[in-house]
């Protein structure tokens, strides 16, 4: 999988590295990949943070710091569902 923009193709990359070496794999499905890459580098690119796009930012950089892809809920998601909350890690 090729992404057109350098911060989506960025991202990408190291969510692979980082997959690989968790023991995760990234979701072979293209929509939801596009969708999460995409969501992840818009808030990169507003904020200044990966945040998931999935979940909610309170505005507290502190409180949010939980809340950057892989977030700290990534584990328990992906070992009680499948996949975490934006589908982008899986077992």
């Amino acid at each position: 999988m090729k992404f057109e923009g350098e911060l989506e193709e960025e991202f990408y990359q190291s969510s692979k590295k980082n997959a690989e070496a968790t023991g995760y794999k990234l979701n072979p499905d293209y929509d939801i990949i596009t969708t999460a890459v995409k969501g992840i580098c818009n808030n990169k690119r507003e904020f200044g943070e990966w945040y998931c796009f999935c979940q909610k930012r309170t505005g507290d950089a502190e409180k949010d710091k939980k809340i950057i892809c892989p977030c700290a809920a990534r584990s328990r998601d992906v070992e009680t569902r499948g996949s975490c909350r934006c589908g982008l890690y899986i077992k």
